[in-house]
């Protein structure tokens, strides 16, 4: 036994001096993770600002992409108006309330250190304003102005507008005159708007209805009128229930003043007068070259967003939002240029006419002959106007064979050309609609304008359309596809299974905040055609196709949720 124990002592040491030596060693240590990069937010600008302005959230680490980002005001979700991965400019939304701003980017949440204030502004006096307004007149930013009924600014006498005013169009039962005339701001020849926002401050016409209560046609819009020719005879009248006749001027470089940084909301309500008859967010009737227009949004209109009767305007930067008949219009011969213009669809909303992106027309439904002009003209007989830099998006997804929209009524073309129309297009995207481009007239008049270039599309892109191009009355399909596919023209039709390819924006048909920036690398960027009528002085040079490059020129003016913003403080 003793014997035993002299054994399992020593025994017993070694075990116990192994397991001291093991617990000694060092353990390997995991390899250091890399650190995912933390959303911060540094600071609020403004701190206080009231409902429906903007503000900018700094920090670290957000998306570049406005929709990959959330910001909530006092559990309000905000509506982002451009990201960049330091900054987010966002309005105040409807319902915030004082407190922290919390962001949610990259998968992390982070709330603000610094509180934001709500602002409570006093309601903004009104002034009523309805008939000839007989005097020269500056509207103010301290006061919301209200149109009853047609209001008129008559020749000679000019009507300011101070950056940041809000405009509210009055409903057909508030007419003074009684006969059920939705309110309207008309600018008769020789009379002059002078309505220069900023991108800071734009002037907003909108509405009388309070947030959350507005709809599509709430009130008329804003009608100019100039000295420029249309080819109506001279005792035509004015179209959709405006006062007085075409008269017979030809004055191409008339001036009806200058409309900039301007947003035009729930306009297009019907015209007592005129059965059927409604006017556009912005109708424009002789309107001259001298006329300065740019940066002007139409949305939520009940008839077309912007309306060309004859004239030679020219206009840079619109953008034609949830409208419900044609997003371009051109008709009376209408000779100007516009460039940069963009349109976003709710798929789910169309007129009773069938809506169209671009339509132009010329001759009324009755003349007989489409190659020569038929109808006495005060100047030039055919439209003619240059389009260049167009988006226009209807459906994301296929469009509906049957032209059907769920609720409502009919989408139709991307481009419809037709009565002897002589347009020119060129580097425009139109996307989403059953039909991409149709030409209805007579093969005589379509080949003369073709053969001439009178008629140019060029470097016009059509996806995602039902049926690409279409042919009627005695023009063929077949025509119009050869002419428009000639690889001269650099004209493209992309299938639906090529899609992907052109690298859009993911937030273009995003309705609350879209985005038509294309991607990196899209082959829009590039290959823009030149020479031919987009060699005018007017138009910009650029390389790419549609209305964005690189540049968001969209921020901080324009509103894709006006339904909850206040314009009363």
């Amino acid at each position: 036994m003793k014997r035993f124990e002299n054994l399992l002592y020593p025994l017993l040491l070694l075990l116990s001096m192994s397991a001291i030596i093991i617990g000694c060693k060092k353990t390997p240590e995991d390899p250091p993770q890399p650190q995912q990069p933390t959303t911060t937010i540094t600071s609020i600008d403004p701190a206080t600002a009231p409902v429906g302005s903007t503000i900018a959230i700094n920090g670290t680490n957000f998306n570049t992409n406005p929709g990959s980002n959330t910001v909530s005001i006092g559990g309000v979700t905000a509506t982002i108006v451009s990201a960049t991965d330091s900054r987010l400019v966002v309005v105040v939304p409807a319902g915030a309330a004082s407190g922290p701003v919390s962001v949610t980017a990259g998968g992390q949440t982070v709330q603000s250190q610094t509180q934001f204030t709500l602002a409570t502004l006093p309601l903004k006096p009104t002034s009523i304003k309805q008939g000839t307004l007989f005097r020269n007149q500056t509207w103010t930013k301290d006061s919301v102005y209200i149109l009853r009924g047609m209001v008129y600014i008559p020749e000679n006498y000019t009507l300011t507008i101070q950056a940041g005013t809000v405009i509210k169009g009055a409903g057909p039962e508030q007419d003074p005159e009684g006969k059920s005339t939705p309110g309207a701001l008309v600018i008769e020849r020789i009379g002059s708007l002078i309505a220069r926002g900023t991108a800071t401050q734009p002037i907003v016409f909108t509405s009388s209805k309070p947030a959350g209560q507005r709809n599509y046609g709430d009130w008329g819009g804003i009608v100019l009128t100039g000295k420029s020719q249309v080819n109506r005879s001279s005792s035509t009248p004015y179209p959709n229930g405006v006062r007085g006749t075409v008269q017979a001027y030809g004055e191409p470089f008339d001036n009806s003043g200058a409309l900039q940084y301007v947003r035009i909301e729930y306009a297009g309500a019907l015209q007592p007068s005129v059965p059927g008859a409604r006017l556009s967010g912005l109708t424009m009737i002789g309107v001259g070259i001298n006329t300065a227009i740019d940066h002007v949004q139409v949305s939520y209109s009940g008839g077309d967003g912007f309306s060309w009767f004859g004239g030679s305007a020219n206009a840079k930067n619109l953008v034609s939002f949830r409208n419900s008949d044609d997003d371009w219009t051109a008709d009376w011969g209408y000779v100007g240029n516009v460039q940069f213009g963009v349109a976003l669809r709710d798929a789910q909303v169309a007129d009773q006419s069938g809506s169209n992106g671009l339509e132009v027309e010329n001759y009324e439904p009755n003349a007989t002959a489409d190659v020569a002009p038929v109808i006495p003209t005060n100047g030039l007989p055919q439209n003619a106007p240059v389009f260049a830099n167009l988006s226009n998006f209807a459906f994301q997804t296929t469009p509906p064979a049957s032209s059907t929209v769920a609720g409502t009524s009919t989408y139709r073309s991307g481009i419809l050309l037709r009565r002897n129309s002589i347009i020119s297009v060129y580097n425009s995207l139109f996307y989403g609609y059953p039909e991409g481009l149709r030409i209805e007239g007579t093969a005589a008049g379509y080949l003369v304008n073709a053969t001439s270039s009178a008629l140019d599309l060029r470097g016009v892109v059509l996806a995602n359309t039902g049926t690409p191009i279409v042919g009627a009355g005695t023009i063929t399909t077949d025509q119009i596809t050869s002419y428009f596919t000639s690889t001269a023209r650099g004209n493209q039709i992309i299938a639906s299974s090529d899609l992907a390819s052109l690298l859009l924006n993911s937030n273009s048909f995003t309705l609350n905040s879209p985005n038509f920036v294309p991607q990196t690398g899209s082959p829009l960027l590039s290959g823009a055609a030149t020479g031919g009528k987009v060699g005018n002085t007017f138009f910009t040079p650029v390389n790419y196709r549609g209305a964005f490059g690189t540049d968001n020129w969209l921020t901080g003016w324009t509103n894709f949720s006006p339904q909850n913003t206040d314009y009363d403080r």
